[in-house]
Parts: structure tokens; sequence; C-alpha cells
């Protein structure tokens, strides 16, 4: 299948069929990596998005910070 390299702000960008988005699982969101092989483009889905710490940490707000709370008395080699 022909598609066309289109302009998009100062890159370049390709739409993606729809069978072939429903083939590859790819959604709108879908994060993927793009590489190069031999000259060739390739696109290749993520299926778990690896979250940096910093990413993680943005997300804790005063309203989603839980206090500490008890787990019980240690036990085994917990005490050392």
């Amino acid at each position: 299948m022909h598609v066309q390299v289109q302009k998009w702000g100062n890159s370049l960008a390709i739409r993606i069929p729809k069978s072939f988005a429903r083939e590859t699982k790819i959604e709108q969101g879908t994060v993927v990596d793009l590489s190069t092989i031999d000259g060739q483009l390739v696109a290749k889905p993520i299926d778990e998005y690896e979250y940096s710490l910093d990413e993680l940490l943005a997300g804790v707000t005063e309203e989603n910070l839980h206090a500490e709370f008890d787990t019980g008395d240690a036990v085994g080699q917990e005490i050392l």
C-alpha cells in the first residue's frame, strides 16, 4: 500500500491505514518505537510503557498523597 508523507509542523507524518492499525493493535495514543533498519523506517508498538521516576513523581499531589500506615510487626530478617 502506498501512502503519502505530509508535513506536520516542522516534522513529517504518515497516516496509518485502519487495517494496518487494527492488525498491529495501534490506536490513538499508542506509543511506538520508531527506528531505521538498513534504510527502512520501522514503527513498532511498545507493549508496556516504562515510566521514569520523574514521570511517576509528577503525578503525586496533595490530594492523592496518603499517610503512612502500619503493616504489623517485623518478621524474619527485617529486624536486623
